[in-house]
């Protein structure tokens, strides 16, 4: 299979990289990048645990090809906020319990993110549209949804 040289913003940060050009986009940060935050679910684009943003818009990671962020910028959840700084997503998944056994919270973090940048002030409406191209198995959203209008409202701008 062909390489092709890849010059990207992954977190802020440049990369620059060969891959092959069937390389999902996922198994490049996963593998190639060690950002493992980043999960593979279902592997055909329905549960959204694979979801980073490009260029600021939800995408799924597993359907998506490395080759195709050429040129663009990609965020992942470990670009969301840090261990001693916690973006009031993160902040607010811990304290209305929005997580559970943990694998869905990064494609519902990016997700959310997403949605606060554009809407930083939304109805549940909005956080159920926003959310659902992102499965759970285990909360039943409710805490989700709670998570996200919690983090908004403690959101300056929904950044």
């Amino acid at each position: 299979m062909s390489q092709h040289t890849i010059h990207l913003q992954i977190n802020g940060e440049s990369v620059s990289a060969d891959v092959p050009a069937g390389r999902l986009l996922a198994d490049f940060l996963r593998d190639d990048l060690h950002l493992t935050g980043t999960k593979r679910g279902c592997e055909t684009g329905t549960c959204g645990a694979c979801t980073v943003l490009l260029d600021g818009q939800p995408i799924k990671s597993c359907l998506s090809l490395a080759v195709m962020s050429d040129g663009h910028a990609i965020r992942t959840v470990e670009g969301l906020g840090s261990a001693e700084n916690l973006h009031p997503l993160q902040t607010s998944f811990m304290a209305c319990a929005g997580l559970q056994c943990g694998y869905c919270t990064p494609g519902m973090l990016m997700s959310a993110c997403a949605l606060l940048a554009s809407n930083p002030r939304p109805d549940k409406e909005a956080v159920h549209a926003a959310l659902a191209g992102n499965l759970c198995r285990c909360t039943g959203y409710t805490q989700i949804v709670e998570s996200v209008l919690d983090a908004a409202r403690s959101m300056p701008d929904g950044n």
